[in-house]
């Protein structure tokens, strides 16, 4: 049975999946859910905590990511002028509504270690 939220919003159901294409066109990449991950749980991180968080990608790759993210509107970059420059990423408040996504996908995973 279908999940009546899909009923409700009265929309064709290839509507529904062309909105989920979209979201996934924004988060896909490899390290871009990470990151927004990271971020949800810390708030706002320097360029260099980020590369911490993430060893396993590469500075390029990780700047890429990021700056995908940034021209989607999911992260805010703030440079602040000093020597050396001090950059800062943070979640838009577009990329904070994907908050539920994050929980639900921790209970999700809760779930599969448990009946797994």
């Amino acid at each position: 049975m279908a999940d009546p939220r899909l009923a409700a919003r009265k929309v064709p159901k290839i509507a529904c999946v062309d909105d989920v294409e979209d979201a996934i066109r924004v988060l896909e990449g490899r390290w871009k859910m990470l990151i927004v991950a990271h971020l949800y749980g810390e708030g706002v991180m320097r360029f260099s905590e980020l590369r911490r968080a993430i060893p396993q990608a590469s500075q390029k790759m990780l700047i890429q990511q990021l700056r995908g993210l940034e021209q989607d509107g999911v992260v805010t970059r703030t440079i602040h002028a000093q020597v050396p420059p001090k950059v800062d990423y943070e979640l838009s408040e577009s990329g904070k509504a994907i908050g539920p996504v994050f929980l639900a996908l921790l209970d999700w995973a809760q779930l599969r270690r448990i009946s797994g």
